[in-house]
């Protein structure tokens, strides 16, 4: 039987995200981002219009590797200025109903204990529909300023400091505050049961954390665990903590391969491989017609900027970039920045032909593989991808905003909820039950976090 996908709405608080040059489009929005009226009127369109989620991407430096400074990244607007993600989310959950929020924080750069009181303050306030996108960060410049270090931490050490990471908040989260510790008995005066709330008393390798957790539990306790990383180390951490994987690479098969090797993983640590959801990012230029659609997408592209996209890659891929010539074959790069960014060209036959303006010179890039057609068409063609694939969804990158959103609202998702392919208006649910089904929005008993519970939380 079909299952509805994963239908994301792929963002970040900027003013362009992977759609170079676009924020020149009459049509787009995004130099609305610092007003929160931009935010509540996409996350009412999305609600509206029958996306799942919101997934809001962020980076917390500058782009400074293209040219050795970030003056192309400012010039061109490439995610420079960003503004803190989270901070809208609670207005854009207020005007909603439904839809899911992902936002993006990393453990290099956040303590575990405000993370773990950020997340539950925002598991409250949407009603438990918030996710957290767990990342190890890959900007020298944001290492520079928040730690004062002339470099990251190296790529492997990043995910072990995110492994202790997430375990403290699990145990924030899942064991500081036993079930029926919150009594609000207005007769005894006793709002909470002080001996059901511990201390965690974590002292590990790189966090020692001593108390208990600062927020009563929340719909969800812990927030619906996004990931993205198909590094070797990224699809182990996958799969000991991911819910939802986001994964990329533009060769079908090797994503394929990606997705089994972490299904294969998450069994050896216990949990039941179908319990992880993967989502993969895309564009889609849609319209009433083919023609519609293809004249749309030559129009989009001619706002297109090849150094923008330049400037991202050499950002992502920690090679600057800016002299290598963009019509010769890429070469592979070991980097301590993002391995998954190049992982195309270490297969000798695409190296042989693959441009810089090929991997960045268009629509159809970093924001995944490229559709564009009438609904039918798009439709026709997400299904065959995700039978090649594998993904459980699709992470829907804009070209503008809101338009790029507004056409699959208007002509895609009718189509695909005809053929049992996105969810029908519901009541409002947390995003884990959204997402997982299940009675009760919590963490399965399977996932590694449960390990960390004092007694069954799904008994509260």
């Amino acid at each position: 039987m079909t299952e509805p996908y994963v239908l994301s709405a792929f963002t970040m608080s900027t003013v362009s995200h992977g759609n170079f040059g676009l924020w020149r489009h009459p049509q787009d929005r995004t130099a609305d981002y610092t007003d929160v009226r931009y935010w509540v009127e996409l996350a009412k369109l999305l609600d509206d219009g029958g996306f799942d989620v919101l997934f809001i991407a962020d980076a917390v430096g500058q782009l400074d590797v293209f040219g050795g400074d970030a003056r192309a990244a400012l010039a061109r607007g490439v995610q420079t200025p960003v503004t803190d993600p989270l901070l809208a989310v609670s207005a854009m959950a207020a005007a909603t109903q439904r839809l899911g929020f992902g936002i993006t924080v990393s453990t290099t750069y956040e303590s575990p204990y405000l993370l773990a009181r950020k997340f539950s303050t925002l598991d409250h306030l949407t009603g438990g529909r918030i996710g957290w996108n767990v990342v190890t960060s890959l900007l020298d410049s944001a290492a520079r300023n928040i730690i004062g270090r002339d470099r990251q931490i190296p790529h492997d050490e990043r995910y072990a400091m995110a492994q202790e990471f997430v375990e403290v908040t699990y145990k924030l989260w899942e064991g500081s505050w036993e079930p029926g510790a919150v009594l609000r008995d207005a007769v005894r005066g006793v709002y909470t049961d002080p001996a059901k709330v511990h201390d965690i008393g974590h002292n590990g390798r790189y966090f020692t954390v001593p108390g208990a957790h600062l927020v009563e539990p929340s719909p969800q306790r812990t927030p619906v665990l996004f990931q993205a990383g198909t590094s070797p180390a990224g699809r182990e951490f996958a799969s000991r903590n991911a819910e939802l994987v986001f994964v990329s690479d533009p060769r079908p098969d090797v994503l394929r391969n990606h997705i089994e090797d972490i299904r294969r993983r998450a069994a050896g640590h216990g949990r039941d491989p179908q319990s992880l959801k993967f989502i993969t990012s895309v564009e889609i230029v849609t319209d009433s017609t083919d023609s519609a659609a293809q004249a749309k997408a030559r129009e989009l592209a001619d706002f297109h900027d090849l150094e923008g996209g330049l400037v991202l890659l050499s950002a992502l891929s920690g090679v600057d970039w800016s002299t290598y010539g963009v019509d010769r074959p890429i070469g592979q790069f070991d980097t301590d920045a993002s391995r998954s960014i190049l992982a195309a060209v270490t297969d000798s036959g695409v190296r042989e032909r693959l441009t810089l303006r090929d991997y960045v010179g268009g629509l159809g890039g970093f924001g995944g593989e490229l559709f564009v057609g009438s609904a039918a068409t798009v439709a026709d063609a997400l299904d065959s991808y995700a039978h090649k694939t594998g993904v459980d969804g699709f992470n829907i990158a804009y070209h503008v905003t809101p338009g790029s959103f507004a056409d699959v609202a208007t002509y895609l998702i009718p189509e695909l909820r005809r053929r049992g392919r996105a969810r029908e208006t519901s009541d409002p649910t947390t995003l884990r039950q959204k997402l997982f089904g299940g009675g009760d929005g919590l963490l399965p008993d399977g996932h590694p976090a449960a390990a960390f519970r004092r007694n069954s939380v799904h008994s509260q």
